[in-house]
């Protein structure tokens, strides 16, 4: 994917030969350049709240023979960077000609460009309610960084860990909810219901559905104090914009999905803040471990990702890493729903179990449910199937490097891996692997990482308690 940097892992995915790892591809490129004098590529990503990120790296100069390779280099920084941070407007600073392969690249459906990403522009456009766009310029006018977690205006508190008064925290999934009263950090109540939200098109089941959960709660606390929510999908500024949960809900009526967490914030009249699923089981985990800077990785229907960072905050950015790449094999598997080749969500999930189970001998059953096809393999894997070792023996080697890729863009003190793949002897092969990369290939993030699995310390503080601990009430007007 990236010509003329081809790499040589050490140690090789048994089912997947062909895995070529970013971290080994992009260092080797950044190794050429600064030894013939590197050109300087900033890229920034804007967003409509006013907070920008900023990355800031190296290319090979544009005389260099091979200067060809800065073009996929870039284009999969950028991608990896929208889908970690996200964004409206995206910067590529740097030679001109790196800015314009981006441009058509991320252009919108009908542009002519082998590499097209229409699906990453139509969904940043969707989700930030803003038109995208791709701004090639100098590296000098990249703005400057201005994180939300880092700003202390109006609207923008940092969320997580406050646990004093009386608070509600709700856990929305795609099988139950579940709802739990807090008071000063302990649950006094909590339950869990079944429902089937994708099926269910009119909103008003979804309003219902939640403020019953709600009222339960409540019906345990002297009085509420403030509201936290985890929910899957994209949530920004406690809005949903694209969730599985809400897939059945048209268009038109979308309106009330948008505004609905704040209209059942306005008519408690507290503070209520809701954060994606991922990034609260993140805050979860940094919470029952009593540290920052946590990457939350679950392995289940497809890759779910959260982060809290080093000042213990969520970021309220996407980490949305199954559509960030970590293969640049030019043969890597294309993901179904993005269209793209060789990104998170056909690695760390069932669906890498599934694609590596014919490589493996394994033959799974097609007409059952997913979750029992996944059961099978691991029955399979707990009866020693050499072929299903190797499947999650491919999964852990894979999740080494690609860690040490999720450094180059994220601040890694803990890594959670957890999620229905984990099960099992699975979790233990896959952490295995990831720790045998990481101390043979990168000993220096070895010694600064620490990866987990789940066990009672880490579930120690559950979900729904790191959900009610979202919202500030300090200072609050409400």
């Amino acid at each position: 994917m990236i010509p003329y940097f081809q790499v040589q892992p050490a140690f090789v995915p048994p089912l997947d030969p062909e895995f070529c790892p970013p971290v080994l591809v992009n260092r080797a490129l950044r190794q050429e350049a600064q030894a013939v004098g590197a050109a300087p590529l900033v890229l920034g990503l804007e967003r409509p709240d006013g907070s920008c990120s900023r990355f800031e790296t190296i290319a090979l100069p544009g005389d260099h023979p091979h200067a060809e390779a800065n073009l996929a280099y870039a284009e999969r920084l950028v991608k990896f960077l929208l889908w970690q941070k996200g964004g409206h407007r995206v910067y590529v600073g740097g030679d001109p000609a790196i800015g314009a392969y981006v441009q058509r690249c991320y252009a919108p459906e009908g542009s002519r460009c082998t590499q097209r990403r229409a699906f990453d522009f139509d969904f940043m456009q969707r989700i930030y309610e803003h038109p995208f766009k791709v701004l090639s310029c100098s590296p000098e006018e990249v703005p400057p960084e201005c994180e939300n977690s880092q700003r202390r205006l109006e609207g923008y508190r940092d969320i997580g860990r406050h646990l004093e008064g009386c608070r509600i925290g709700f856990d929305l999934g795609a099988s139950d909810r579940k709802v739990s009263a807090v008071i000063n950090g302990e649950t006094v109540y909590s339950e869990e219901v079944i429902w089937e939200p994708r099926k269910h098109a009119d909103p008003e089941y979804h309003y219902r559905e939640l403020r019953a959960a709600i009222d339960a709660a409540a019906a345990h606390l002297p009085r509420v104090d403030a509201i936290g929510g985890s929910s899957a999908g994209v949530i920004i500024n406690n809005r949903p914009m694209i969730a599985s949960l809400f897939r059945s809900v048209p268009a038109k009526r979308y309106a009330a999905i948008h505004e609905i967490f704040r209209h059942l914030g306005a008519e408690f009249g507290v503070p209520i803040e809701v954060a994606n699923d991922g990034d609260v089981t993140a805050l979860a985990g940094a919470m029952s471990l009593e540290e920052t800077g946590v990457l939350g990785i679950a392995l289940g229907s497809s890759e779910a990702s959260g982060y809290v960072n080093a000042e213990g905050n969520i970021t309220g950015w996407l980490n949305e890493l199954a559509f960030a790449p970590v293969d640049y094999n030019p043969q890597a598997v294309v993901e179904e729903w993005s269209g793209d080749q060789g990104v998170g969500a056909s690695y760390f999930s069932q669906q890498a179990v599934f694609r590596l189970a014919p490589r493996a001998g394994l033959a799974l059953p097609t007409h059952i449910a997913d979750a029992e096809r996944l059961k099978i393999a691991q029955m399979a894997l707990e009866a020693g199937h050499p072929g299903a070792v190797d499947i999650w023996r491919s999964i852990g080697l894979t999740m080494g490097y690609t860690l040490a890729h999720y450094a180059d863009f994220y601040k890694i003190k803990h890594v959670l891996i957890l999620g229905r793949c984990t099960s099992g002897h699975g979790g233990t092969l896959i952490l295995e692997g990831a720790r045998n990369v990481l101390e043979a290939e990168f000993p220096a993030l070895a010694a600064q990482i620490q990866l987990h699995l789940p066990d009672e310390k880490t579930r120690r503080v559950g979900q729904s308690i790191a959900a009610a601990s979202l919202p500030d009430i300090a200072g609050a007007d409400t």
